[in-house]
């Protein structure tokens, strides 16, 4: 039954990708169509507001500047609103100012879709700051990682310029997430989470104790949280927290939030790309490499802990440490791999309490630059593996490699090189300064190799912009929220601007006649190539560091 609750989600899915990828081509693409009679109006009076000409293109350096300029603002004001939160209204609790590091690290942590949480939601902000810093970030920094994602694909595909950045940071915010959370909020109110504004419950145990039980407007946030692939949580528990996803039905609809839109992006590709079989074959790697490691996760959670088997006890029913009885191994196991996978970074099962085999596979996913990815990042790093691929391939035939029409020279091979280098490099320096340092080591709760790998979380979930943890880490210190604070923002802007200079590169390069010669890149044949240039860069780079954390761990225990 685990398996049949597995792959209904997945054909689920696969149903929502091509309706919803032609959609997202309608509203980025700029072409008249009937989206328009609806937000039309409201976007013109936003850009005559803002003073923007949208009908004005931009050059892959200004929208990076605007994208950067952007953020900068929504940082100052996130930052503010922290620290001087306790005097500020809707605050019914008197939560106070949060300490200035964690107030760093929170509000970089959420501007780069990271949202990594160093502080536990119902105790550490007030109803003010889950609303006007949290919520307001989980649109913006979508919107922007949105925007990017599309600008891209406009640069390799060949349109007139990368488009307007603050257009296309409009646009999916009135055209997609917007009105996305609204109907998901109403959903989810629906299926029984909270949504007030209503101080703590004063709530009698059984014992007869009093007990204060945390309530808020928490399905506002968990709605865009998942939809924006955003992570955190209202509770400390995330989504864990029978508020915040009560049910299994909630579950696979948070499932299917935060998974169709990265999956859809593929097929607005190959639209873009006039050719929908270059964006299957995207897709159908992303799918092959998930469904790879979602086996690993599952069948290891499935076998249980050797150490407890070794007692007796009834291990039918496989790992429940750190699951909830609700949800069971099988859609703990989905989401833990989508989670990762889409960069989103909500847990509905302790990470920290997986099975080391079972611990590969949201290490792996984010390793390998979360795959699906969030909001345009999986893609955009699918397709720099495809140029790579691309280039490997021309070498050994020695012929210029071309991708989509144009070729493939030394500065585009640099900044992807870049980007694949500066991953692993912000996640193993790290680490090893880590353990090297007592601030470092003093947050270790778990010694040994399940240390090791606790550690390593940290660092690869901040350097993915993915933000779920080992939650067995002491990690709210000075040291741990400004280190992984840099590792966020490297881990983010360095890619972005890579990338945005790929696809102002590109967009430069005349379009060459296809030939007799020229490497196909929208058949099966490609889709393989794909996947093992992803998997052997990851080899590469991680295969140590895994075989000293989870390997190792997976071998003492048997």
């Amino acid at each position: 039954m685990g398996i049949v609750q597995i792959v209904v989600v997945i054909l689920i899915l696969g149903l929502l990708v091509k309706p919803v990828g032609t959609y997202l081509y309608c509203v980025f693409s700029n072409e008249p169509n009937r989206t328009d009679r609806v937000f039309g109006g409201i976007e013109r009076g936003i850009f005559k507001l803002g003073g923007v000409n949208e009908k004005t293109g931009m050059s892959w350096k200004k929208y990076a500047v605007s994208l950067l300029a952007t953020n900068i603002v929504l940082v100052a004001f996130g930052y503010l609103v922290l620290r001087l939160q306790g005097g500020l209204p809707a605050n019914p609790n008197g939560t106070g100012q949060m300490e200035a590091t964690l107030s760093f690290n929170t509000v970089i942590s959420f501007i780069t879709n990271t949202n990594l949480q160093h502080y536990s939601g119902e105790t550490g902000l007030s109803y003010f700051s889950q609303m006007a810093v949290i919520t307001m970030m989980m649109f913006t920094s979508a919107a922007s990682g949105f925007a990017v994602a599309i600008a891209f694909v406009r640069g390799i595909t060949g349109r007139k310029s990368v488009g307007n950045f603050f257009q296309d940071f409009v646009k999916a915010h009135t055209r997609i997430f917007i009105p996305v959370a609204l109907v998901g909020m109403l959903v989810l109110v629906a299926l029984h989470v909270p949504q007030t504004l209503k101080p703590t419950l004063e709530m009698t145990t059984l014992e007869g104790q009093t007990q204060q039980v945390a309530i808020g407007p928490v399905a506002s946030l968990e709605v865009i949280k998942h939809l924006g692939t955003n992570g955190g949580g209202f509770m400390g528990a995330n989504s864990a927290h029978p508020f915040e996803n009560p049910s299994p039905l909630s579950n696979v609809f948070e499932i299917l939030l935060m998974w169709t839109l990265p999956a859809s992006l593929p097929y607005t590709y190959g639209l873009f790309a006039k050719n929908k079989r270059q964006g299957w074959v995207i897709f159908s790697a992303m799918m092959t490499l998930f469904l790879l490691l979602l086996s690993l996760n599952y069948f290891s959670e499935m076998q249980g802990n050797p150490a407890i088997n070794k007692l007796g006890i009834d291990a039918s029913q496989g790992s429940m440490e750190g699951k909830e009885v609700r949800f069971g191994v099988a859609q703990s196991s989905l989401f833990t791999t989508v989670t990762t996978a889409a960069t989103t970074g909500s847990v509905d099962n302790m990470h920290d309490t997986l099975t080391p085999l079972g611990q590969i596979t949201p290490l792996a996913l984010m390793m390998l630059n979360n795959v699906f990815g969030g909001k345009g990042v999986g893609l955009i790093n699918m397709l720099m593996y495809a140029m790579l691929g691309v280039f490997l391939c021309g070498l050994m035939v020695g012929r210029t490699p071309e991708f989509l029409g144009r070729k493939l020279e030394a500065r585009e091979m640099k900044l992807i090189a870049l980007a694949i280098l500066i991953h692993p490099f912000i996640i193993l320096a790290p680490t090893a300064a880590a353990f090297l340092t007592d601030l470092g080591k003093g947050a270790i709760s778990n010694p040994g190799y399940h240390g090791v790998t606790q550690v390593l979380y940290e660092y690869v979930s901040s350097a993915a912009n993915n933000g779920s943890g080992f939650e067995g880490l002491a990690d709210n210190t000075s040291f741990w929220n400004i280190t992984t604070g840099v590792v966020m923002l490297l881990g983010r802007y360095v890619s972005i601007i890579a990338m945005m200079a790929v696809a102002g590169s590109m967009l430069k390069k005349k379009p060459v006649p296809e030939t007799i010669g020229t490497f196909r890149t929208d058949n099966g044949l490609f889709t393989g190539i794909l996947i093992g240039t992803v998997l052997i860069i990851g080899a590469l780079t991680f295969l140590p560091v895994v075989v000293a954390g989870p390997v190792a761990e997976y071998l003492t225990l048997r």
